[in-house]
């Protein structure tokens, strides 16, 4: 029986090379404009994916308060971040795309259409049935845009946050400890094989594939769990290609998709399952009951790699600000595995909202 408890997916880890006109793009696209963090220290912690030196660097981590995950937008500071020198082709290994939840996908596509340079191609139905397409933002990182039920609040924004991620893997079956059994997306919504009208217009989008979709079997508890709502991830792999790890000869936090992140609960439980799965933990915050600071939040973090190298992170909520200004903070530590916030504390993270990046 595992011991910890998944709460959700907490962001979308993504690096920028200019954090001001990402976080800008993506409070336009996106809605993300809930600004948790602010953090400007140094990430000492990370030396396995970062050269072995301590890097400077910038994180913001920012919701939408209607609902899904958030992105945690990371640029150096201390050296020049160094872009994939190729676009990412469909199946290599790592992040390849980053799904957004939508009410209405057709109404989302309208709401961005004075934008016609973000599209990769137009409405189309995936192999679930139901539409979706895709963008690219000024960088070129792309985006899934789906349809999406559970939702906290309507704020009339076009989208939601992060609704889950296509991941490029070597080997499914393989993948599926980390995604089924770690992650618990247990549930397989479609396991197909062919050439897909919905992957028209990305590259490398007119091979052959096969896609899985798995789902988690049912909705997710915890502190934040109403906010963070349902995701999904979906695992694909090149039937004749030459797959290339998205991350291959650049650190981790250079321009791209570089971690998925999970809200949890039990990390200490966590981490001794990892081990026992073969996916040990590759970085830990404090390997014993501690808090890393990070600025206006702190929490535990850490991280295993799937068996391709993909970063999925974990991250235990110690303290979350909800109006700095009074010092109203959550202090999250004797929370109970499951036990969800009242959804008012929720609403009233709009506190920390800003109209545009700074």
């Amino acid at each position: 029986m595992k011991e910890y408890n998944i709460c959700g997916m907490q962001q979308m880890g993504v690096g920028v090379i200019d954090i001001v006109d990402s976080w800008n793009w993506y409070i336009k696209k996106f809605g993300v404009d809930c600004k948790i963090f602010d953090d400007r220290e140094e990430a000492k912690l990370m030396l396995p994916y970062t050269g072995g030196q301590t890097q400077k660097r910038r994180a913001v981590l920012a919701l939408n308060l209607q609902s899904g995950g958030g992105f945690e937008i990371w640029q150096y500071q201390g050296r020049k971040p160094q872009p994939k020198s190729e676009p990412i082709v469909l199946g290599d290994y790592g992040i390849n795309y980053c799904k957004i939840k939508a009410k209405n996908v057709e109404e989302a596509y309208k709401a961005m259409s004075s934008d016609k340079n973000c599209f990769v191609n137009e409405p189309t139905v995936g192999p679930d049935g139901k539409k979706t397409f895709f963008i690219k933002d000024p960088a070129g990182n792309v985006f899934q845009i789906v349809e999406a039920y559970d939702w906290l609040k309507n704020e009339g924004k076009p989208t939601g946050g992060c609704y889950g991620a296509t991941i490029g893997v070597s080997d499914i079956e393989k993948a599926m400890t980390v995604y089924a059994d770690i992650l618990g997306y247990s549930k397989v919504a479609y396991d197909v094989t062919g050439v897909f009208d919905d992957f028209k217009g990305l590259i490398g989008g007119d091979a052959e594939v096969r896609r899985v979709l798995l789902k988690r079997p049912s909705m997710p508890s915890g502190p934040f769990s109403k906010l963070l709502g349902q995701s999904e991830v979906e695992l694909v792999t090149v039937k004749n290609g030459n797959p290339q790890k998205t991350l291959e000869g650049r650190f981790w936090g250079d321009p791209g998709f570089i971690h998925l992140c999970f809200d949890i609960q039990g990390m200490n439980e966590l981490r001794d399952y990892c081990a026992q799965k073969g996916h040990p933990f590759t970085v830990d915050s404090n390997p014993t009951d501690g808090t890393f600071d990070m600025g206006e939040a702190a929490g535990h973090f850490s991280y295993i790699e799937d068996p391709d190298g993909t970063l999925i992170e974990f991250v235990e909520t110690h303290k979350v600000p909800v109006l700095q200004k009074i010092g109203w903070y959550l202090d999250l530590t004797k929370k109970k595995k499951g036990e969800n916030l009242p959804t008012w504390i929720l609403k009233a993270l709009s506190f920390s909202k800003v109209k545009e990046a700074f």
